[in-house]
Parts: C-alpha cells; structure tokens; sequence
C-alpha cells in the first residue's frame, strides 16, 4: 500500500478543479499574464498534481517567514503545530510587474507558460510583500554566499517581490520529451497499487548511474522487502550538471540490470535548490506524496559543493540527521546511502564499511570517469554497464571530435578579422571538421535584419548573445567556430563563454587581439573613426563607447609586432595542447 501524502490529503489541483476547466480557461483569456521563469514552472507543475502536497499555491509572508525560520507552515485550524515543510515555494515579481500586471489582495492572474504561451493555473493574490533574501539565504541555505547556486541565483535572477496566494489548475505544463516515464503523484501510486508494491525504496539522482548504484538500490531494496523507484530529476539542477536527455537514456540503459520486476523508472520536474539537510527533508515529502514508503539519503545530500573559503557548505551527515530528527513526521523510512567498492577478486561490490581491512578493492572518482570521457580511454564494465557508457560516449565525445569555440575581440581595425580569415583556411586545409566564420559586422544583420548596428551597449550586448547561441549550436554539432566581433564588454564575453561551455558542451578560447586604439585609427582607412569623432558614427568602441580588455585571455598578440601567420600558428599550437586537432 502506498505511503500516505504528507498532510494526509493529496493535493491534485488538477483532478480538484476539473469540473472549473472550461470556465477558468474563458477567465484565462481576459486576464493579465505572469509568464513563468523556469524555476516557477517546475515548482507549479508540483504544486497543480499534488508533489508539494500540503501546498494550494505560492507562499504567503506568513507561511514564507514560517518556513524560513521554523521550516513549518502556519498552523491551520485544528493543528497544533504547522505542516513540516522546510523549502519556501515563491512567485517573484518585479516592481513594474505589480505596477503593470496591477496586482493586490483580491487579483486574479493568469500564470503562462513562456514555451507556448499557454495558461497553467489563474493565481489569487493574497498578499505582496518584499523578502530579505540575506536572510533567506543564511536560514534556507545555511549562508548568504553566492558560491552556492541557490544563493546567487537568488540574488542574481530572483525579483525583489513576492506574490503569495492560492492557485486554480487549468492544465498541467506540456512535455514532448519521455512523456511515458512522466508520473504525477496520482498516477503513480495507481501504478504502485496495481503492481501490489506495498513497499518502495525511492532513489533520488540527478547524476548519470553506474553499477555501484544499481548494487547500492538492490541492496537496500532487498533488506526490506521492497521495490525501487529510480527517480531522477529533470527540472533545474546544478549548473554544470549533465543534461537530463543524456541522463534519462543512461536511466534507461541501466533498467534492464535490475532483476525483472523488482525497479520503476520515472521523471521528477523538481527545480533543486542545492540546499543540502532541507532539500533532504523536502526530497522526502516529495517522495511521500508520490507514494514511497522508504527514501535513500546520501551524504552531503543534495550539497552544493565548497563556499567561498573552500569548504564544504554541508557536513557529510548532516542531512541524514536532520531527516532522522523528523522521522515521526515524515513518516517515511530513511535508507542511509551506503558507499559502495568494487571487489575484484569476487567481481562484486559491498559496503565500504562491510569489506575486510587488506582486501584489494577498485574504484573510478567522477574526476577520473570525466577525464576517461574526454581521452576516450578505455571504462571498465566493472564500474558501468556498456549501454550507460555508448551514451556518455556520444554525449560528451573524446577531445578530438569535440567542436569548439575561438573568440577574437579587440579594437576595430586591430587585424581580428584578418586572423579570423587566415584560421578558417589553415583549419580548413587540415578537413577533420568543419569550420564556420562569424564576423561580428556581417553576423549581426543576419541574426536580426532590424537592426543595421547596433547603436547602444545593450544592443551590442544583445548581438554578441546571438552570436554566443549560434556559436553554441555549431560547436555542440563538432563545429570549429570562429567569432570575431568587437565584443567590448566582459559581460557579454562571459555569456558567450557560458552559452558555449555550460550548453553546447564545448570547448573555449578567448584571444585578445592587443593592438592599440591609436594604431587601429592610424590605418582606418575606410574612416569609421573620423566618421565617428565628427559625430556620424554613434557609440563607436574606442571614441564613445569603452573597451573592456580581457584579463582571462587565453592569448594575447597585437599586431605591431605579431604578423598574422605567428598569430594563426599559436593559436594551432593551443588547439594542439588540448587534443582539439
């Protein structure tokens, strides 16, 4: 029989307000819209179907300080204490949107997804109110630093109000990816109870799994009697962790180890918050309302990794003691993770602490597997299964079949393009992948035709975006990419580097082609500078505009001194360093 939902109500909106569909879906269309951040779509996904159970909505002030202070809800009537509930659930909004959208006590709002524009949920306002995020991270995350991704991205990308308020479901969000792998609560306790799985150990991930885990799974799901849930998450995660295409076909590579019948597969929309003992604790409401009855927590659960003195933002336990505290509450079980080694005398694994002092043992750290990844060395079957590996393989593909991205920025008229051209043709004479030229000058009007060039810094920060996404897509696809705008500004180069390595998987090179204003201008001899010191030109770098010079260069020349086939040979020669040709 399936756990009981936390609360003991599964909260379905979307089976509860069924019978208002079509009415809300008319109010829908005469409403103002709140076009949901990535985060806040996943965080409604499980608020609709029941995952956030006891939730109806975004947290007021009230439920919000509760949480954040006591990690409890505010009592309702008939408790004596509030629902535990350790992680604030908010909908964040800008003063222009509370001005625009006019929202107050008593609003209704249309929540849409920004994919499709369609509309999820229509949100009562119950309240405004304005956040200590300093606070918020120091009580939830344990310290405002912002080497902890939830910590900056709550004050990088999180707005300055909240809107707490009841939520009415229209539909649930739409996926076309593994969409038979995607269970609501509902639906996965019916599956539960028509297998007669009285008992389930779930498995939180968001990392590829080897064969220690699938051992790690078995065994605690064995000592109890128990099947096992596999049930990774697909919403946000780290950043830099794999992507979850490439981990749920690892997920399925793997199932077919498991003894028939014993594991499930299915996919998790969570947004993690990283928030190492109270994301242990909320993973394991979430489980219990979809119907686990016992829960593995790992050490350093959920652990965003160092802070910004280099430790651990976490202790290794402190999880597990946290959920253990709670335990009469929560009601499901605590499994703790088990570290497992590899025996290569028995070829089996066991628990670290069960293996006898002397007995030879083997195992690959994830720094090693990535360093295999990236060489193409051989990875044993004793640490994976060759399914799970062939899609790592075709991932993250060795060093040399890897695309990448050469970024030259400087002064116009320093010679980048010069070099940019002379590096297509040496690349190109060399055939082993191909070679795309993106000239910041020409690129910008076939990206947005409307703009002839881009007159502000926010315009040209806009266009270096651009060319970023493109870049990102040519070198995902095993592209060499050549980009040579003017790109002044460090904050743009750094979206360019972040868009190439953080999504295309790809490699990065920054070079800085030195050669001074002054020279630049000495040789225009198409005049763009004197246009622009007489006014005809706006916003040109180097008259009216700032240059930012790099300080991360991974090469620095300058053209008074470097002729451009020393320049092209040394950038050859970088690629070479990295196995790249």
């Amino acid at each position: 029989m399936a756990n009981a939902p936390h609360g003991g109500i599964l909260k379905d909106l979307l089976v509860r307000d069924a019978p208002l569909h079509s009415s809300l879906v008319e109010e829908a269309r005469e409403l103002k819209d709140i076009f949901l951040t990535e985060r806040q779509l996943c965080d409604l996904e499980l608020i609709m179907n029941g995952g956030f159970s006891p939730l109806e909505g975004f947290m007021t002030e009230a439920d919000y300080l509760s949480v954040r202070d006591t990690l409890r809800l505010v009592p309702v009537k008939g408790q004596r204490q509030g629902s535990l509930f350790p992680m604030p659930i908010t909908l964040d909004v800008s003063k222009d949107d509370i001005s625009r959208l006019e929202l107050k006590e008593g609003a209704r709002v249309a929540l849409r997804d920004p994919r499709d524009d369609a509309a999820l949920a229509i949100l009562t306002v119950s309240d405004i109110y304005t956040p200590d995020k300093s606070a918020e991270a120091t009580q939830v995350l344990g310290a405002d630093d912002i080497a902890h991704p939830a910590a900056a991205y709550l004050h990088n990308q999180v707005k300055e109000f909240y809107v707490g308020g009841k939520v009415q479901a229209i539909s649930a969000p739409t996926h076309y990816d593994y969409i038979p792998l995607r269970y609501s609560p509902a639906e996965l306790r019916a599956h539960f109870h028509k297998l007669a799985w009285r008992k389930v150990v779930a498995f939180q991930t968001r990392n590829p799994m080897h064969r220690a885990h699938r051992e790690l799974t078995v065994r605690a799901a064995r000592q109890r009697s128990a099947n096992v849930l596999i049930h990774p998450v697909v919403g946000l995660t780290k950043p830099g962790d794999v992507d979850h295409y490439t981990r749920v076909r690892a997920y399925q590579a793997l199932m077919p180890s498991y003894p028939e019948g014993m594991a499930h597969l299915a996919l998790l929309p969570l947004a993690m918050r990283m928030a190492g003992p109270r994301e242990a604790v909320w993973h394991a409401i979430i489980r219990k309302n979809f119907g686990a009855t016992h829960f593995i927590v790992g050490r350093d659960h959920a652990g965003p990794g160092k802070n910004s003195q280099g430790k651990d933002f976490y202790g290794p336990y402190d999880a597990q003691e946290l959920v253990t505290q709670f335990k009469d509450e929560l009601q499901i079980e605590m499994v703790p993770f088990q570290a497992m080694t590899y025996l290569p005398g028995t070829d089996e694994y066991q628990p670290v602490d069960e293996v006898p002092k002397g007995t030879p043992t083997a195992d690959i750290s994830g720094t090693e597997l990535r360093k295999r990844l990236r060489t193409g060395a051989a990875i044993p079957d004793w640490f994976s299964y060759t399914g799970v590996v062939k899609v790592l393989r075709d991932s993250y593909p060795p060093r040399p079949k890897q695309g990448f991205t050469i970024l030259l920025t400087g002064y116009h008229n320093s010679g980048k393009e010069t070099i940019a051209r002379a590096l297509q043709v040496t690349l190109q004479q060399q055939g082993s992948r191909s070679v795309s030229l993106l000239l910041g000058e020409e690129l910008r009007g076939d990206l947005n035709p409307n703009i002839e060039r881009a007159i502000t810094p926010e315009q040209k920060h806009i266009n270096l975006q651009r060319i970023g996404f493109v870049a990102s897509e040519l070198t995902k696809a095993g592209a060499a990419v050549i980009a040579a705008p003017v790109a002044p500004y460090e904050k743009s180069r750094q979206a360019i580097r972040k868009t190439v390595v953080g999504q295309g998987g790809g490699n990065f090179f920054l070079v800085h082609v030195a050669t001074p204003l002054e020279w630049c201008e000495k040789v225009d001899r198409r005049g763009l500078y004197k246009r622009a010191r007489l006014g005809q030109v706006k916003n040109l770098t180097g008259v009216d505009d700032i240059y930012e010079a790099p300080e991360d260069a991974d090469l620095v020349c300058d053209l008074r001194n470097d002729t451009v086939p020393e320049v092209v040979h040394s950038i050859i020669m970088l690629l070479e360093g990295q196995s790249l040709i």
